[in-house]
């Protein structure tokens, strides 16, 4: 239970208890729970899309969609204080900046965003607005439940798959003191949560991973690993892919081929 507290406090801005002091070991342990964390956003996402676009309708309270879908894109950066974004920020600033390897790193561990950095975040609401636009609002509260989940389960297979590129820092610790079962107790406490919600949310796992794959081998061949910047980015942009992945199961339901 600490643990998975300690992950809560950490990847959210949800604090049950008043935590502190944290040792290496107690962020090793916590990794694992990484995709419960998601569930506990998931149900907070999921739960709030139900409302405004299930429930509320349905007693004749209809809300602005554009209004609908700001709160939704809203609501993940809230909930975790643009934890991940922020890495998202740093890593496009440090690894499109065209510097040595070196450069790169001082660049990402820089707290002042660049001008690459911006344009990625904008870009990347935007996107994340228009999926959630295009997705059926009747799917709007099962990928937004999902989507949390997944996006953490792969941040636990780049810290777990991955190695860490810098000599310290806080991402190291979550590397070195992961166990060598965290990757497949996160896997299947995660699959847990999304399998039972149909293809749609199989594939978005899929497309996850495939991502992940990608995106972690690309950066570490610039960088010579990850970093805590690129998990936060992992995360960020997997749920973008998850919501993609929902949209594209909708297309293949509806043409029977799934």
């Amino acid at each position: 239970m600490q643990s998975f507290l300690i992950g809560l406090q950490f990847l959210t801005r949800i604090h049950i208890v008043q935590q502190t002091v944290w040792t290496e070991e107690d962020f090793g342990r916590s990794v694992k729970f990484f995709p419960l964390v998601g569930a506990v956003l998931g149900a907070i996402y999921g739960g709030t899309a139900w409302i405004l676009c299930c429930l509320a309708p349905s007693y004749g309270l209809d809300m602005p969609e554009h209004l609908v879908n700001a709160i939704l894109v809203t609501l993940p950066v809230l909930c975790t204080g643009a934890l991940h974004c922020d890495g998202l920020m740093d890593t496009v600033d440090g690894v499109f900046s065209g510097r040595s390897r070196e450069r790169m790193l001082e660049i990402m561990k820089d707290s002042c965003s660049g001008a690459f950095g911006v344009i990625s975040f904008v870009l990347f609401i935007l996107l994340q607005y228009a999926a959630i636009s295009d997705l059926p609002a009747e799917q709007l509260p099962v990928a937004l439940f999902v989507m949390p989940i997944i996006s953490r389960m792969m941040m636990v297979m780049a810290i777990t798959l991955f190695p860490y590129a810098r000599k310290e820092g806080m991402g190291k610790s979550f590397t070195n003191s992961s166990k060598g079962n965290t990757l497949l107790v996160a896997f299947v406490s995660g699959l847990l949560f999304v399998l039972p919600w149909g293809w749609s949310a199989a594939l978005a796992v899929l497309y996850a991973m495939v991502f992940t794959a990608l995106f972690g081998c690309y950066v570490s061949r610039i960088l010579g690993g990850l970093t805590g910047d690129v998990y936060g980015a992992v995360t960020t942009l997997c749920e973008l892919v998850v919501i993609i992945a929902f949209i594209f199961g909708t297309y293949l339901f509806e043409r029977g081929i799934i």
